[in-house]
């Protein structure tokens, strides 16, 4: 076989069906329902950005009319969440955009792909711990209970003490043992996973359900007026242009619902359940997003929030709940706890999905005989995702960019569009709509995104990504086992 033909494998939808309708002692088992991937969906997606962007984007971008960019930004999600809709109907395993790749564009790419979404989900992991380590501290230091700094801190950290001495920190012990704890239950099972995020997304909802309610009340209708500021001149400053720099700004809260197309291979009745998860966790996260928005800029006038860090507080008071702000923090916890919970699960199946194929060692496939989970990998990952978050500050980490995310975005996008025309009569359970408009509209509005990220972030991917490559020629390709069975198949 020639070089090219080796890096363009692909696997044959045939075959991704096949391992789908797998259902024994080596693949996962499948436990979870469309409200369980409806769940897993809302945990990933409402974070504590929707507490902070909201009023960042109504401030700088939009006003009032923050609500519009919540549509807008959802419009454009949508796009990538019906052509992810329709492969995951059609090859419900684990791997999400990975696998899609590697069916549609070839091994290579599908690497790169995995490989980035590795990138995304650890760093992803680690950076939400060390920020719900520093909501922690915060919640605990209103009941005077008071951590000592050096274990609150990594070690290329410093504070001043108050004494004026110069503290260095050890590690971040909450970080780690929030990473510890989430992946002792995720080693349990699924299904004891989508219990526990049932439980977290329930009590944050509720706490923006309770925003919503209360503050309702107290909307003065005059913040409303202008509901869409005249722009200051300047691209993205108000008027239209503001709104949709603001459905820029704030598109990056509705990012994570690609997540639950990593969960095909343990779901029931995938065909049916996938798309429901998929578009339903989009839908009633939009619907909450745009209530959330307009009770926020109806309690205070949008200029209220500039440079603030905590816009809901400033909204808070202007109720009599003033214990709303207390509420956040705890739904703030609560959030980043079940977007690490989903971020670990979502790592750990893409691991599965890649060793599965030989591309990654085999200790990374391999299933708790009783407990039907990747524990091994499981394990590895806890390991190496907690000393990040222990060992390594917050500044160093960065903010977690979604560069990744838009990327996998658009190799779903292009799929949908060379398996339309290549197998335009596959067996499709759940079809994207007004095809090719709908995968070349989610295409332009990521590379859109992709593009307004900073030159940093580009770099870091790039950097990343040859590392990728490099570790995929050492070894992925050697021991891939679709390479192998056609280098056979050659020979013969």
């Amino acid at each position: 076989m020639t070089k090219t033909d080796i890096t363009m494998l692909k696997k044959s939808i045939e075959a991704l069906q096949r391992e789908a309708s797998e259902n024994n002692a080596g693949s996962l088992k499948r436990s979870l329902g469309g409200f369980n991937l409806i769940m897993i969906g809302i945990g990933v997606i409402i974070g504590a950005g929707l507490f902070s962007l909201t009023g960042i984007a109504a401030a700088n971008n939009t006003g009032p009319a923050v609500i519009l960019s919540f549509v807008v930004a959802a419009v454009g999600c949508a796009f990538s969440a019906l052509c992810y809709a329709e492969f995951a109907s059609m090859v419900p395993v684990s791997g999400s955009a990975y696998t899609y790749a590697y069916a549609t564009i070839g091994e290579l790419f599908a690497w790169i792909i995995g490989w980035d979404l590795i990138l995304e989900y650890s760093v992803g992991a680690a950076t939400v711990g060390i920020s719900w380590s520093q909501y922690l501290v915060k919640f605990l230091e209103k009941f005077h209970i008071y951590i000592p700094p050096q274990l609150i801190m990594s070690p290329f950290e410093k504070a001043i003490g108050p004494n004026g001495e110069t503290i260095t920190g050890i590690i971040n012990l909450p970080a780690v043992l929030i990473i510890v704890f989430i992946s002792l239950i995720i080693m349990r099972g699924t299904k004891s996973s989508a219990f526990f995020n049932a439980i977290v997304v329930t009590l944050k909802v509720g706490v923006v359900l309770l925003f919503i309610g209360l503050g309702w009340q107290y909307i003065t209708p005059e913040n409303y007026y202008p509901f869409i500021p005249e722009n200051t001149g300047k691209f993205g400053e108000f008027g239209w242009s503001g709104i949709l720099r603001g459905a820029g700004v704030i598109f990056f809260v509705f990012i994570g619902f690609d997540i639950v197309a990593t969960m095909a291979q343990e779901t029931k009745n995938p065909q049916k359940n996938m798309p429901i998860g998929i578009l339903g966790s989009l839908i009633v996260c939009t619907i909450l997003f745009i209530a959330f928005g307009y009770v926020m800029t109806g309690l205070a006038h949008y200029s209220e929030f500039k440079n603030s860090a905590a816009p809901v507080a400033i909204a808070i008071a202007k109720t009599p709940y003033l214990w709303l702000a207390t509420a956040v923090i705890i739904a703030i916890l609560i959030g980043y706890t079940s977007v690490i919970l989903v971020d670990l699960l979502g790592q750990s199946r893409v691991f599965y999905a890649m060793s599965k194929d030989g591309l990654l060692p085999k200790m990374f496939s391999e299933l708790h005989p009783k407990l039907n989970t990747p524990i091994k990998s499981n394990i590895v990952l806890c390991i190496f995702i907690s000393l990040f978050a222990g060992l390594v500050p917050i500044s160093v980490v960065g903010e977690m960019t979604s560069i990744g995310t838009l990327l996998a975005f658009v190799m779903v996008c292009v799929g949908i569009l060379i398996l339309r025309k290549k197998e335009p009569n596959a067996p499709r359970p759940f079809k994207t709509p007004w095809v090719p408009v709908v995968p070349i509209l989610g295409i332009i509005t990521c590379l859109l995104m992709m593009v307004s990220l900073p030159l940093s972030t580009w770099i870091r991917l790039i950097v990343w990504l040859g590392i990728g490559i490099g570790i995929y020629y050492l070894y992925g390709k050697q021991n891939s086992k679709l390479g192998k069975q056609k280098k056979e198949d050659a020979s013969l």
